[in-house]
């Protein structure tokens, strides 16, 4: 555990989650190419974009059942492989319904990778280094929108649409031969589960999961702190900076950069706080939720086109959701026995795509709906002005207040099984606050 091999495996690993970062976002950076490409209206660009996060999503929950079983090596191996053969089909596809059919295999090979990787964390380390290896694994892991944002961008407007998506298969091929190379499940590289597996055990082992408060409080975190960011990354971030507020596509590059940046700045604080504070965990997801709600109503309240620099800001607030969504696998993995993580991280892991997916199809629609009945400027506003996105944007409130609901009633089931199990009392912060404070007068 611990040991330089861990490091190296991990490694390769996080390489190969990247590079599923990579294959997911690149329907965002290329939205307004497929948009023209294909000829599709907004609610159909959502779609193209929704179908991969519903086959993603309701993969999940089989994915980690089949996790328990077999291990993640061979699924990081096989979510490679439909990637790749994912992206052929989009490069390839001379019609919208075969770019469908490729992006939902990339849905399906993503939803292989992310909770394979999680898994294989606790295969290769142990004690307090593993909430802050976890924060580490995803926040690298999302160097692979920086790839979409600039490499990609750059073949895609130099080279062609399908240049660009075969360039996308090959790092999936890469990815699947160094896994196969380096990656193990433990040192001895054997899979044994910690009890006698078969279908049914795995289901009862899953339904077990599910009925734990500290999953769910997992599922509701994820649900709301990832959506946000998730939804202006992969599909309406690209096409509201360059159709709605002007921005070239350089410009918009870099902005999605600075996405991954701030991600990557914040996640090992965000990790540090995690693994110091357990008890205070669901106030940093609130305090993550509240930041993101608080950045969009003022850029969207904003009288006029907002500032550049507002925009920065948000895009750095939005980053913060990624590894805020993180915390949410921590739930996962603290309330339940080992011979259960995949079940419940994948179980999880649903919750942020789920938010996500419907997030985009609202935004989607309403774009639509806006333009086709004349709400902006009389109608001349434009399927993408920023009029139009400053409504259409307002849905992800719904989704956000749908999420906290979850997280409080989860958190409080969540406490109160604590304090009958364990006898632990988590006082409200402000108590506890309160309780400092008073402290220190003394």
């Amino acid at each position: 555990m611990n040991s330089a091999r861990s490091w190296l495996v991990w490694s390769v690993a996080v390489f190969a989650y990247l590079v599923a970062v990579l294959q997911r976002s690149s329907l965002g950076v290329a939205a307004v190419d497929a948009s023209a490409k294909f000829d599709i209206s907004a609610s159909q660009l959502s779609t193209l974009a929704v179908l991969q996060l519903v086959v993603y999503a309701a993969l999940q929950v089989p994915v980690g059942v089949l996790l328990d079983r077999v291990g993640p090596r061979a699924l990081i191996i096989f979510g490679a492989a439909l990637m790749g053969l994912g992206q052929v089909a989009v490069a390839l596809a001379p019609e919208f319904s075969v770019a469908i059919a490729g992006r939902m295999l990339v849905g399906a090979g993503d939803a292989f990778t992310f909770i394979s990787v999680l898994r294989l964390l606790s295969l290769w380390f142990e004690g307090r280094v593993l909430p802050q290896v976890s924060q580490w694994t995803g926040n690298i892991g999302q160097l692979g929108q920086i790839l979409s944002a600039v490499p990609f961008v750059w073949i895609l407007h130099g080279y062609g649409w399908m240049s660009a998506f075969l360039s996308a298969a090959a790092m999936a091929v890469l990815a699947l031969v160094l896994t196969a190379l380096v990656v193990r499940n433990g040192r001895d590289d054997s899979w044994r589960p910690e009890q006698k597996q078969n279908w049914k055990t795995a289901m009862q082992q899953l339904r077990d999961a599910l009925r734990r408060p500290g999953t769910q409080l997992g599922f509701w975190s994820h649900f709301t702190t990832q959506s946000p960011g998730s939804m202006f990354a992969l599909l309406w971030g690209f096409p509201l900076m360059v159709n709605g507020l002007g921005y070239d596509t350089s410009t918009a590059s870099s902005l999605l950069t600075l996405f991954i940046v701030s991600a990557i700045v914040i996640g090992p604080i965000l990790g540090i706080l995690t693994a110091r504070f357990p008890l205070r965990r669901s106030n940093l997801v609130l305090t993550v939720i509240a930041l993101t709600a608080l950045a969009w109503a003022v850029v969207l309240l904003w009288p006029t086109q907002p500032p550049f620099w507002l925009i920065v800001v948000l895009i750095v607030v939005l980053g913060v959701g990624g590894p805020g969504s993180l915390i949410s696998f921590e739930f996962a993995r603290e309330f339940n026995p080992m011979r259960s993580h995949g079940s419940a991280t994948g179980f999880v892991n649903v919750g942020g795509f789920v938010a996500t997916f419907v997030m985009m199809f609202l935004v989607g629609v309403s774009l639509d709906l806006i333009d086709r009945h004349g709400v902006i400027d009389g109608g001349e506003g434009g399927l993408y002005s920023w009029g139009a996105f400053r409504l259409a944007f307002l849905v992800q409130y719904l989704v956000l207040a749908v999420g906290v609901v979850g997280i409080v009633r989860a958190r409080r089931r969540t406490r109160r099984q604590m304090h009958t199990d364990e006898g632990i009392e988590v006082a409200p912060l402000w108590v506890v606050v309160s309780r400092v404070l008073k402290r220190r007068g003394h």
